[in-house]
Order: structure tokens, then C-alpha cells, then sequence
């Protein structure tokens, strides 16, 4: 595990209603396993399915299951805005139903939900339990060279011009505490892509906010292509500099 930067301890207490937000574009062939391998493992856990007008019909598809398990819920976008968009829209529609923890998790596999219920235990101690590929017991399977150079070099860049002792910042396998979203103020997050997961964790830290790293093993897409690119990546360079000196950095200056 890395360093836990923040304020202290999260205050204990008894179990949270838990919902995991599961951004959706064209995700028909995973997010019925995605949803049965979820509540393999972590059956008291609400599902739900952000889905962006996916032309193969996935929304479709999370409506059915919705009708049939009370766990799995449904938020129809009209079309894509990007990642952060929709994660945030999730956060807001959990945050409306008192749900006391709010997770990011993808469809496709790459975040493997066998690693849910150990975000939920380091979220009893944290107040962000974040999955993270660069501590001792974490990893990736199936990438390239290209590939890790991209996102080992992206973290540690982020980290060093952020000044924040997180070792994997480009993460979107997370667990928040609902006191964290409320105390980030989502509606002015900048980035909507790759540097959305930065952006978070960069609030988190500098909000005070206790954060812990859980070791998970990232496995590339199952099915379909990856959505990474390479105007992604340089968008995140770019972006990093708006985080340091956004509004919200000036606001929560360190002591």
C-alpha cells in the first residue's frame, strides 16, 4: 500500500448502501455478466447502468435487467459526452438516493469485480478507496510496451507537477465516501476524459480527504476496443496544468 494523504482517519461506523456507477457506449455483450459477475460478489451492492445512447442497443438491455432485479437501476443520456460527464451524472443521481458509498467501475472487464469487496473494506477505514495497478500486489495483463510506458509515465507526471503522493492518479476504479463528493465540488470538475480520474483523486488530497490504495490486477478489454488514443493521452498532459491552477487548487492551498 502507498502513503494515505489526507486529514486523518475516516470516521468509522456501520455499513453503507453502496452503488456502483457503470458508464455504458455500446457494452451489450458485457454488461449482463458485468452486472450477474457484480452480485457474485458483492450482493448487497445497487448497480447502476449510465448508458449513452449506445447504438447496439445496451440500454435497451439495462432496462430488461432492471425490470427483473431490483439492484440494477437505469440513467438514459442522450448521447456521449465523455466519461466524466457521465460518471458525474451518476454521482449526482446517487447522491439524491443517500447512498453513504459511490463506486467508478468499468464494463468491459478491465476492472475485474472480484476486487469490489476489498474497496468496500478500505472504504470503512478511507474515505477514497482507490484501485491501484502501481502498488506492491497490483498490475496489468495483456498490454504492451507502448501501453505502460503511457500510463506508468502519465501517473507519475500528473504526480510530480500535482504534488501529490498517489501512485496510480490515472485510475477509474474507485470507491468514494458520499462525504467526498459532496466536499469536492463536482460541478465545477474541469476534464471530462482520461484526466477526470486525476482531476478526483488531485480534489480528494488537497480537500483533506483520506485516501487508500487497493492493489488490483487491470486486464485489458474482454470484448470490443479500447477506447484509448492518443489525442486522449496529450489532452491529459494539457489538463494537468489546468488542475494545479484551477480555482479549486487556490481554494484548499496546502497548510
Amino acid at each position: 500500500m502507498s502513503p494515505q494523504p489526507g486529514a486523518g482517519p475516516a470516521a468509522s461506523g456501520p455499513s453503507r448502501r453502496a452503488l456502483v456507477c457503470l458508464p455504458t457506449y455500446d457494452e451489450r455483450e458485457n454488461l449482463a455478466p458485468m452486472v450477474e459477475a457484480i452480485h457474485r460478489v458483492a450482493p448487497h451492492v445497487d448497480v447502476l447502468v449510465i448508458d449513452d445512447n449506445s447504438p447496439d442497443g445496451t440500454g435497451r438491455l439495462a432496462d430488461e435487467l432492471a425490470a427483473h432485479d431490483p439492484r440494477v437501476h437505469v440513467l438514459h443520456r442522450a448521447g456521449k459526452e465523455g466519461l466524466g460527464r457521465a460518471y458525474l451524472a451518476g454521482f449526482a443521481w446517487a447522491l439524491a438516493r443517500d447512498y453513504g458509498l459511490v463506486l467508478e467501475m468499468d464494463c468491459d472487464f478491465s476492472h475485474d469485480p472480484r476486487h469490489l469487496p476489498e474497496l468496500l473494506a478500505a472504504a470503512e477505514r478511507a474515505d477514497l478507496a482507490l484501485g491501484s495497478r502501481y502498488v506492491k500486489g497490483g498490475g496489468t495483463v495483456n498490454w504492451g510496451l507502448a501501453r505502460k510506458l503511457i500510463s506508468r509515465g502519465g501517473s507519475f507526471y500528473a504526480r510530480t507537477i500535482l504534488g501529490v503522493p498517489v501512485r496510480d492518479l490515472t485510475g477509474g476504479f474507485k470507491c468514494f465516501r458520499r462525504e467526498v463528493l459532496e466536499g469536492i465540488d463536482l460541478p465545477t470538475v474541469e476534464c471530462t476524459g482520461y484526466a477526470f480520474q486525476i482531476e478526483l483523486t488531485f480534489r480528494a488530497v488537497r480537500a483533506g480527504f483520506r485516501v487508500q490504495e487497493v492493489p488490483i490486477v487491470f486486464v485489458d478489454r474482454r470484448v470490443g476496443h479500447s477506447k484509448m488514443s492518443r489525442r486522449i493521452v496529450l489532452e491529459a498532459v494539457r489538463k494537468v496544468w489546468s488542475i494545479r491552477f484551477s480555482d479549486f487548487a487556490r481554494r484548499h492551498r496546502r497548510a
